[in-house]
């Protein structure tokens, strides 16, 4: 019996589709991002999924609301992924081995 799907290789479109769970390599979707105010230029981290309203700290502005699902950002606010609290792409795994070989390093500088 030859399967039509090749489950080792999946294509990135049929990965996609995939629950978060159900991918080859699990992980989650969500992220933090870094929001900049357009009315002070404070720049606020602020979780991809947040399910409270995100109140900038300089002039009180809204920067997101909660939806059903991802925060929603008031318009005029940029973001970008912040890669230093996070890393989506790599899993659980990645983030401690991540995190062991920055306690080495530090062990080995003597902090």
């Amino acid at each position: 019996m030859v399967l039509a799907v090749d489950l080792l290789n999946p294509t990135p479109a049929a990965e996609a589709k995939k629950h978060k769970l159900k991918t080859l390599v699990p992980a989650p979707r969500s992220f933090f991002m870094d929001v900049k105010c357009p009315g002070c230029f404070t720049i606020t981290t602020v979780f991809s999924h947040a399910q409270t309203v995100v109140i900038c700290q300089g002039c009180t502005t809204v920067l997101c609301q909660p939806t059903g699902g991802k925060a929603r950002l008031t318009e005029g606010c940029s973001f970008r992924r912040n890669s230093d609290i996070c890393k989506a792409s790599l899993g659980g795994m990645g983030r401690i081995e991540n995190w062991a070989s920055t306690f080495r390093i530090h062990a080995l500088l003597d902090f």
